[in-house]
């Protein structure tokens, strides 16, 4: 198990917490590793890698996967063209720091693109990326996204139907999926059917809960409708025994972050 600190974001890029004190704390609560988004990193130096690398042995918690923002529907071919440098870059730095999934994302619900052109660029895009994940050894994980705070619109797969039809563009690229309990939900549909139509190419799940059906607002993991003793017992009876990835963004601090990882063990041994 593990957890991206979506409440400790501020603090993180601020440089309030580091990655390593981040590894502590997830340490002391009992994870087995840490998540990570690519906005902590300060810097893609020597000196900064070797000394964080060293920091990461010294805890002994690994970083299981880093969360970045590409965005493969942009309008304009430029800015796709460096979106993809961008992604490039982190799947080297991902490669040199031993973390083994970068999660990626099809790109912004620009208003001015349509969804057949939306869709191809997004396949486009991905599938060019796995072909440098693949010479690094990093594996790809696309998500049932929402939206970020590093965007200004909701993802572009946001709804179910579009993420399908770019799943089923990307399949056989080695590209796996980090499938979001709560993103369905908040877009107002039951998540498991859409969990059970790509459970074969699923590496992680990112645990997270909604206060209600279709609206973005994230809560307390345990405290909202998303029905995670569903789909935790679906996973079981198909064998998933893979990553439990905590999305924590109940923005309560380490608190909130050590009652949602002890609500996901406790619903995962009683599922």
């Amino acid at each position: 198990m593990s957890c991206l600190p979506v409440s400790l974001f501020e603090e993180m890029i601020n440089g309030n917490m580091s990655i390593k004190q981040w590894a502590n704390a997830a340490k002391g609560i009992g994870l087995d590793g840490i998540d990570v988004s690519m906005a902590f990193f300060k810097s893609h130096t020597p000196s900064y890698l070797s000394t964080l690398k060293a920091d990461i042995h010294q805890v002994g918690m690994p970083i299981v996967m880093a969360t970045t923002y590409p965005d493969f529907t942009h309008p304009e071919a430029l800015q796709r063209k460096r979106e993809m440098d961008y992604l490039k870059r982190d799947i080297a730095l991902c490669s040199e720091l031993n973390i083994s999934f970068l999660r990626v994302l099809a790109g912004q619900a620009h208003p001015q693109m349509g969804r057949e052109q939306g869709t191809a660029l997004a396949i486009q895009g991905l599938r060019e990326s796995a072909q440098t994940a693949d010479e690094y050894g990093v594996k790809l994980l696309y998500e049932n996204h929402a939206k970020p705070g590093a965007w200004h619109h909701t993802d572009f797969s946001y709804p179910p139907e579009i993420f399908l039809d770019i799943y089923e563009g990307i399949m056989n690229t080695g590209i796996g999926i980090n499938f979001d309990t709560g993103n369905p939900v908040a877009f107002g549909v039951n998540p498991l059917p859409l969990l059970k139509t790509v459970l074969p190419d699923v590496e992680t799940i990112h645990v997270s809960d909604m206060k209600q059906y279709g609206t973005f607002e994230p809560t307390l993991i345990g405290t909202g409708v998303v029905p995670l003793k569903e789909i935790f017992t679906y996973l079981k009876a198909n064998r998933y025994d893979k990553w439990l990835c905590i999305e924590e963004a109940s923005f309560t601090g380490m608190a909130g972050i050590q009652k949602a990882v002890d609500c996901v063990r406790e619903t995962w041994q009683h599922a």
